[in-house]
């Protein structure tokens, strides 16, 4: 019997998947994130959590201090992120509504940042946050899964506050 292994290394051809389309899969995740925040009672956000997690104010900040500096380390090789500082371990600021706007402005640096990206440098390998290296394009994949792993423990949250989280395909 043969086994097949599927190797580490992402590769897309661009009429499979191109910058623009990865752009908006991605861009469409943080609207369902964000969304997902929104539905969070304020008076859980900071403090609810299921088996000793963080809880999702936590977890959203990770997602947005990754998000703020990969960006920018993805276009220009820069991993940090300064005004406001943020990084993985930024603390949440004191409300929700803190929290969504430096959602918002995040995804508006994405939005920024993308254009100037060439397509070369996808394929570049470089050690992300200058601790992990891989290519630009799994990096990218990366954080991407991490943003759905950590909005399904919101979502896990959510259900058990008998909250209805927003539909995951409406993105």
């Amino acid at each position: 019997m043969e086994t097949n292994n599927i190797a580490n290394e992402a590769t897309f051809s661009p009429s499979l998947l191109n910058a623009d389309a990865l752009l908006v899969h991605w861009q469409g995740h943080r609207r369902l994130t964000r969304k997902t925040i929104e539905a969070f009672p304020e008076e859980h956000f900071y403090t609810f959590s299921i088996g000793g997690m963080r809880t999702f104010a936590q977890l959203s900040m990770e997602i947005i201090g990754l998000s703020a500096p990969g960006i920018r380390g993805i276009a220009f090789g820069d991993w940090t992120f300064g005004e406001p500082a943020l990084d993985h371990s930024t603390p949440a600021p004191p409300t929700k509504q803190e929290v969504l706007n430096l959602w918002d402005l995040v995804t508006e640096y994405i939005e920024t940042l993308w254009p100037q990206i060439s397509a070369d440098r996808f394929h570049e390998t470089e050690a992300a946050f200058g601790m992990y290296p891989n290519t630009i394009l799994n990096t990218l994949l990366y954080l991407i899964d991490n943003e759905i792993h950590h909005r399904a423990q919101g979502y896990v949250y959510l259900r058990a506050l008998g909250v209805e989280p927003p539909a995951f395909w409406e993105r």
